[in-house]
């Protein structure tokens, strides 16, 4: 069984006020050949591989995530990486995919959420892997789930060809946090503003802007 590879995800970025940030998208998935390696990202993807060659999983990035995991014989890959935990390997005996990692907990908007979980691995003939916390995507026969949307959750993984394949990758924020009385009102792209006690919180989840 030899399926293409999935895409990397998109970057992010943040600019403006002197300052510049990439977050980078989660590397995507490997196919079916013996060895393949997971490609490197944010957090990287688990292992694609064969019937009698493990790959190796993709590299995570400090400070945005995880490694992928690693994959097993007969078709077991290993789930993605997420923000706070690496991808599980798949596992031979039984057969199953790596669940994802899991996500990272954030209270920036007021109240704790997990974001960036890793997608799950999938598996010829056992136990598909599930998504990490915070939205990764659960793997699944012929078709996976996505990433879940804004919080830049992976996609699971498939173990045939068959379209529409494997799922994709959520999309991302950008969440910008400040005192209340230094909030100028001056935005662009429709943002969410909520406050949290004396701060206002502006969340982007498309392309936007803020002026201060």
């Amino acid at each position: 069984m030899i399926n293409a590879d999935a895409a990397n995800g998109s970057d992010s970025s943040l600019a403006g006020l002197g300052v510049s940030i990439t977050s980078l998208g989660g590397g995507g998935g490997e196919g079916g050949a013996d060895g393949t390696v997971g490609s490197d990202g944010g957090s990287g993807a688990g292992a694609g591989g064969g019937n009698t060659n493990g790959g190796t999983p993709g590299a995570g990035t400090t400070g945005q995530g995880s490694r992928g995991g690693f994959m097993a014989t007969n078709y077991n890959q290993g789930g993605g990486g997420g923000a706070g935990a690496v991808g599980a390997s798949g596992t031979s005996s039984p057969n199953a995919g790596g669940n994802g990692g899991a996500g990272l907990a954030s209270s920036i908007t007021g109240s704790s959420v997990t974001r960036a979980g890793g997608g799950g691995g999938s598996t010829q003939s056992g136990t598909n892997g599930t998504g990490g916390s915070g939205g990764g995507g659960n793997a699944g026969d012929a078709t996976a789930g996505s990433g879940a949307a804004n919080k830049g959750a992976g996609g699971g993984g498939v173990h045939t060809s068959a379209a529409p394949g494997s799922g994709a990758g959520g999309s991302g924020v950008v969440i910008l946090r400040m005192a209340t009385a230094n909030y100028s009102g001056t935005t662009a792209g429709s943002p969410t503003v909520t406050t949290s006690g004396s701060d206002t919180i502006l969340t982007f989840n498309s392309s936007g802007s803020y002026t201060a």
